[in-house]
């Protein structure tokens, strides 16, 4: 068994039998599995003389409160059919993880595909997103839309820097590598997208990509959505309503910072009515991205919270660690902090009597940092324990908004 580098002339076609046994890839689209791949870190577990297990992550940027810090994201664990339950994803992700830290990621990302595999990689659990099936027709704003522009598949380019360039709050994540939003623009033969360039040199401004599942009638999902104003989401939304003339539901996103219920006529009743049908109105809520600090200095260094201020001794454990070679890199963050949260934060290594003493895990202290949950809520459902007047303090000074990605990895 030996863990490496991926090598595109030697292992092209052992990842492309791999993602076809995970259903990740069709006949015929390897070539843009291909650029995927080739366009950020990717290793291999090789067993028998071939690539059995592939990792790939790609670099990007999170946008913490008005900070915007390095960040990785793990963008596909998969393990082939006949190396299963050996290690092998765990270990290659860990490596991925390490050599993205040691190379200035000061946080990592990525989705699950079952709640707590991660946690052994010190990830942690975020919020809720919101995915709101409804008929287009009973979309309600206020303004009519322009005729929009299509936006051929050629121009993934165009298309990945406006998701760039859009409006992101607190979590929102930017993934570098255009060919992430190419991968996603060539992935089924119907999906479509709409836009509108009102830049002054031409350029997307905001627009949509739909992926289809019966072109006829929907159900249609939104696979990604960017704007940069206010008014521009508004007109997206009139554009998705346009399509009611024929389609009967769409799965959307709810945007960071919007209640779309509130967009929507009837939407209890519409509820009631298309229960346990095909075209079945309903709003989801599944948390199933996970994150984890890297850096805990270079982080909190960049942590200016906007009210009260807590001092106190941090034991951290991170899981990772066994998972690594004592000569590696980067070795995870855990150990002992004297942290500051305020309008000035930081942690340096050490330990003061005086304070008091927060005990977590790296994952647990994430989910805290990126206000997923208050600190008496974390005590409750995960690895953080600690004095309940150090609690309450925490939960006085951490008041942040709820992150959203705004990018699914």
């Amino acid at each position: 068994m030996v863990l490496r580098s991926y090598d595109a002339a030697r292992d092209r076609e052992a990842v492309h039998r791999i993602w076809r046994e995970v259903g990740w890839v069709e006949k015929g689209k390897e070539e843009r599995m291909d650029r995927y791949v080739g366009c950020g870190r990717a290793l291999v577990a090789e067993v028998a003389g071939a690539a059995e297990s592939l990792v790939t992550s790609v670099p990007g940027s999170l946008r913490y409160l008005d900070e915007e810090l390095p960040f990785s994201a793990i963008t596909g664990v998969t393990t082939s059919r006949v190396a299963r339950q050996q290690g092998l994803a765990t270990r290659l992700t860990a490596l991925a993880l390490a050599a993205d830290a040691a190379e200035g990621a000061l946080v990592s990302g990525l989705g699950m595909f079952e709640q707590g595999f991660y946690d052994r990689l010190g990830f942690g659990t975020g919020g809720y997103e919101h995915w709101l099936a409804v008929d287009p027709a009973d979309i309600r704003v206020p303004v009519r839309h322009r005729v929009p522009r299509r936006l051929p598949r050629e121009e993934w380019r165009a298309a990945h820097a406006a998701r760039l360039a859009r409006r992101r709050g607190h979590g929102g994540v930017n993934l570098i590598p255009p060919e992430v939003t190419e991968s996603e623009m060539t992935a089924g033969d119907d999906d479509f997208g709409l836009g509108y360039a009102d830049a002054p040199g031409g350029e997307l401004t905001h627009g949509f990509w739909c992926r289809v599942k019966d072109s006829e009638s929907g159900p249609y999902s939104i696979e990604w959505m960017a704007y940069r104003t206010r008014e521009q989401l508004l007109e997206l939304l009139a554009l998705l309503h346009s399509l009611g003339d024929q389609v009967r539901l769409i799965e959307v996103r709810e945007p960071p910072g919007i209640l779309l219920q509130d967009l929507i006529a009837r939407p209890l009743q519409r509820r009631q009515a298309t229960e346990k049908s095909r075209f079945e109105n309903k709003m989801t809520a599944l948390a199933y991205w996970q994150m984890r600090i890297c850096d805990l200095p270079a982080c909190l260094a960049r942590t200016g919270m906007p009210c009260g201020e807590v001092r106190f001794n941090l034991k951290l454990t991170d899981p990772v660690e066994r998972l690594l070679d004592t000569d590696a890199p980067w070795r995870g963050v855990g150990g002992d902090y004297l942290v500051g949260l305020g309008r000035i934060s930081g942690a340096e290594r050490g330990h003061d009597p005086t304070l008091p003493t927060l005990a977590a895990s790296v994952g647990a202290f994430t989910r805290l940092w990126l206000g997923v949950r208050p600190a008496a809520g974390l005590a409750a459902t995960d690895h953080l324990t600690g004095p309940p007047g150090l609690l309450e303090a925490l939960d006085g000074a951490l008041r942040i908004p709820d992150p959203h990605p705004d990018w699914d990895f």
